[in-house]
């Protein structure tokens, strides 16, 4: 039996693709019967529960209007009125589900004047609605919306007058709309996470079924809040004969003496004309560079006008760490002076972009050439910045963002579970050099075959592809997140596969070889030809169905998920490209005093176990697990969080060294994940609030463009030196025996010229050779020295921590004013392992952290606060590795 469609919204008008190119606002100057206006439609919101809602007689208070932000969601309207207590507090997350389980109403009124009656065209315009809506205008059903991730835009003018004019938009709760339908189908496609609030049956979720953030419905890092709103920017678009409805700059070619552009306009016009068009193009230095000035004829109809555009010797756009990320503004008018109908601009960055998959002796390359420069990707996944998108503010962006730049990341995932971001993401990461490899919103769950379902996510797509492609930090298209691969390899989905007839399972495949093996694929071709697409992460390409270590890019999970495998087993897998990989730790005690509240706490209290979503609140203990199993016993609690970010640190440091020291085999480490959705114990390795990790310290080693690794597996240890620079350096390697008093035992010093762009192995070292008979009380030292100076150092240890006879260290302190904040020299009598630094809640920037401390070699750190001198000596608190367990080895 096959299932019918799920329940889906008449489209009772056209929706107009690629209308967010540019807002349609009535400039100073222009003629006001020409000149396109935008009148926005943010103010005066107000929302209730919906008439009839069964959760009245519960919440009373919410049957009222309330005041509303738009955008905005109903959840944070209801915290703000009061009405609803903060979900990442403590366990609260339970309290708010109702409002996801509730329909709800928002209602405005606003007033047109008579010149925009007097228009020819009036269009009321959502730029999102989240999610089911019906929108009514003076009582008149304008338009019923079924997808969070598109526009949504209807005539309006019939039912406009003047003066005052009521909107009102009825929001559906997606639960409730689904759920009846998806309980009389004779299966239910294996989805994500199942609801831990009794809301939805055990594997029968409706997320799959609607084009909604998937992360809403809950994640094993997030929280189950399934919001409902307005949560993009209404407006009231009028025009009269003519308007501009999309702007691109499409790269036709691109060398060293020329790049050849196309200026492409979009055109809805009522009548055929001909306007003059001005073309004038800005280089990153603000001066002039091309110019044209012609007429153009423009058709009745949607209309699309090109004019080529030469910018002569031009300077490209490149990934942080290897050139300039130089922008040029295209700034284009239709029409003369004060009779123009349009003016806008585009900022692009002139750059080539190329998904290498050669063939060699290990299978196919998988590797993102920018310029004709092979680039080893280095980043991470970056997850949805809050639970609710609309309070996402561009500082908080901007912070992650140059976090990540600041750590030596060239690259970012924008994962398929969560939401398209906002113009102003994708504009700092051209700014900041960050490749985005940009997810289409699949997190997972297998997809329905419909064409209604297909032909929704095409629209959607055509939009956000049309929205984005003039980035050129975008430097992939990936049609969905473990789609494929769970399909083919997960338990569920097998168990799934067997109990369903093999011509539904046939049909059920095929859905996703279309979707994302054509469908996508020539959205993509089409509107941002430029750019490579990829069917799945992890693939082969093609279909997507694959998860390979020889061909395409690769999750691995048997470190933390799966057998749980020690973190040495990295060493065992060398995919082309790693793209998901992690491990999890505590955030810093403060943060979670800040969600936790005071008490005492353990692995199991309850509102740390609401805190981590994997395993139902059971990954706490696999955390401590993984600290104990490498580090032995904590001292307390604040000792436990403290070395589950040490064993993050230094599992993800042992991977991401050896995918670098495996190029040109390896290409890519994209470690799972960086940001968090909340303040939870998770992958991360900056917390919600914007606090760095330890990972996050490492990463900015491990990650820098010139890097000495020492890799040691099976008691040998070998040491490569590894250089992302485009022309070869000199350098030299030295590589130090000492006790963990500091007394070296042996040196040697080798010079070196690193190849660009490359591997350079240099020496292998049995444990017999470096540590002699005394390997729990010597460690090895690899330092990479360029002009005499230590560029990158590697530490290699002859056992796990905990077998190490490490000696409590005594940290010496020295304070000095710098600059613009204060110098901190840590000094130690003994070696100090993974020293952390920090202030307590005293608000404090490192220059670094997580550091090794060697006798004799003092280490000065950079310190930025608001706080005084005297507040932060007194705050200061530093922890080690031998300080933080209760005894030491056997």
């Amino acid at each position: 039996m096959t299932p019918s469609a799920p329940p889906t919204r008449t489209r009772l008008m056209p929706r107009i693709a690629g209308l967010a190119v540019a807002l349609l606002v009535s400039l100073p100057g222009l003629a006001a019967a020409s000149a396109p206006a935008t009148q926005l439609l943010d103010q005066g919101w107000q929302v209730r529960l919906a008439p009839g809602d069964a959760h009245a007689a519960a919440h009373p208070q919410a049957t009222r209007w309330l005041p509303a932000n738009v955008p905005g969601t109903v959840q944070t309207d209801l915290m703000a009125a009061g009405l609803a207590s903060d979900p990442f507090l403590r366990d609260n997350e339970a309290a708010i589900q109702w409002v996801g389980l509730s329909d709800w109403v928002y209602r405005t009124s606003f007033t047109v004047d008579e010149a925009t009656l007097a228009r020819r065209h009036a269009e009321l315009v959502f730029d999102g609605l989240d999610t089911f809506a019906d929108v009514y205008l003076n009582g008149h059903k304008l338009l019923s919306a079924d997808n969070m991730f598109r526009r949504w835009a209807a005539p309006a003018k019939p039912w406009l007058h003047a003066g005052a004019n009521t909107l009102e938009v009825r929001l559906y709760s997606p639960i409730k709309r689904l759920q009846p339908w998806l309980s009389n189908q004779p299966y239910a496609l294996p989805g994500e996470f199942d609801s831990a609030f009794g809301d939805e049956p055990k594997g029968r979720q409706s997320a799959g079924y609607v084009r909604k953030a998937a992360y809403q419905y809950g994640w094993d890092w997030g929280p189950r809040i399934v919001t409902e709103g307005i949560w993009q920017r209404v407006h009231l678009d009028s025009w009269d004969a003519l308007r501009v409805t999309g702007l691109h700059v499409a790269q036709q070619h691109l060398d060293d003496a020329a790049a050849q552009t196309r200026v492409q306009l979009d055109i809805q016009a009522d009548v055929a004309t001909t306007l003059p068009l001005d073309v004038r193009v800005l280089g990153p230095d603000g001066a002039p560079v091309a110019h044209l000035a012609q007429p153009v004829h423009i058709e009745a109809g949607r209309h699309r006008v090109e004019v080529p555009v030469t910018i002569d010797h031009p300077r490209r756009w490149y990934p942080t760490g290897y050139g300039a990320q130089d922008l040029y503004a295209f700034e284009v008018r239709l029409g003369d002076g004060d009779d123009a109908h349009y003016r806008g601009t585009r900022e692009i960055g002139l750059r080539t972009v190329e998904l290498r998959r050669d063939k060699d002796a290990w299978g196919t390359g998988f590797a993102f050439v920018v310029n004709g420069v092979p680039v080893f990707a280095k980043g991470a996944n970056l997850i949805p910045f809050d639970s609710f998108p609309t309070r996402v503010e561009e500082a908080q962006m901007r912070q992650v963002l140059t976090s990540a730049r600041d750590a030596h990341m060239n690259m970012l995932r924008v994962w398929g579970g969560g939401t398209y971001l906002p113009d102003d993401f994708y504009a700092m990461a051209d700014r900041l050099g960050l490749m985005v490899w940009q997810d289409f919103m699949f997190g997972g769950a297998i997809t329905p075959y419909d064409r209604a379902y297909a032909d929704n996510v095409r629209q959607e797509a055509i939009e956000q592809v049309e929205r984005l492609r003039d980035h050129p930090s975008i430097v992939l298209w990936c049609g969905n997140n473990e789609v494929q691969s769970g399909w083919l390899s997960w338990s569920d989905r097998k168990a799934f596969r067997q109990s369903i007839a093999p011509a539904e399972a046939a049909r059920i495949e095929q859905g996703m070889r279309d979707l994302f093996g054509t469908e996508l694929r020539e959205v993509v071709a089409r509107h941002a030809p430029g750019v490579p697409y990829w069917p799945s992460s992890p693939s082969e390409g093609g279909d997507g169905f694959a998860n390979s270590l020889d061909a395409g890019d690769y999750h691995y999970w048997e470190v933390w998920s799966g057998e749980a495998k020690p973190a040495s087993a990295y060493l065992n897998v060398t995919p082309r490209f790693q793209s998901e990989y992690g491990l999890q730790s505590f955030p810093s005690m403060r943060t979670i005093r800040e969600f936790a509240g005071a008490g005492a706490l353990a692995v199991d209290s309850p509102v740390l176990r609401a805190h981590q979503k994997y395993d139902g609140g059971n990954g706490n203990t696999r955390l401590a697990m993984y600290v104990q199993r490498e580090y032995g016993q904590q001292k307390d609690f604040p000792a436990l969080v403290y070395l589950s970010q040490v064993m993050q640190a230094e599992g993800i440091e042992l991977a991401a060294e050896h995918l670098r020291a495996s190029r040109p085999r390896s290409m890519g480490s994209l470690y799972w994940q960086l940001n968090d959705v909340w303040p939870a114990i998770s992958w991360s390795s900056i917390d919600y609030h914007g606090r760095w990790k330890a990972l996050q310290f490492h990463a900015r080693r491990f990650y820098a463009p010139l890097l000495a690794t020492a890799l040691r597996e099976h008691c040998t240890t070998q040491l490569t030196l590894v250089s992302d620079r485009t022309a070869p350096v000199q350098a030299r390697w030295r590589l130090r025996v000492m006790d963990f008093a500091g007394k070296v035992v042996s040196e040697q010093q080798h010079d070196v010229m690193l190849a660009p762009l490359a591997a350079t192995p240099v020496g292998t070292f049995g444990d017999a050779q470096l540590a002699g008979t005394e390997p729990h009380a010597r460690f090895a030292v690899v330092d990479l020295l360029v002009d005499g100076r230590s560029v990158s150092r590697a530490l290699v240890f002859f056992d796990a921590p905990k077998q190490l006879a490490l000696p409590v260290p005594q940290i010496r302190t020295q304070w000095a004013p710098s600059g613009d904040g204060y110098t901190l020299t840590l000094s130690t009598d003994t070696l100090a392992r993974a020293v952390w630094v920090s202030f307590g809640r005293l608000d404090a920037e490192l220059s670094d952290n997580a550091v090794d401390l060697l006798p004799g070699e003092p280490l000065s750190l950079h310190v930025r606060s608001a706080a005084g001198l005297e507040a932060l000596r007194n705050a200061l608190h530093l922890q080690d590795l031998a300080g933080a367990t209760k005894k030491g080895p056997p």
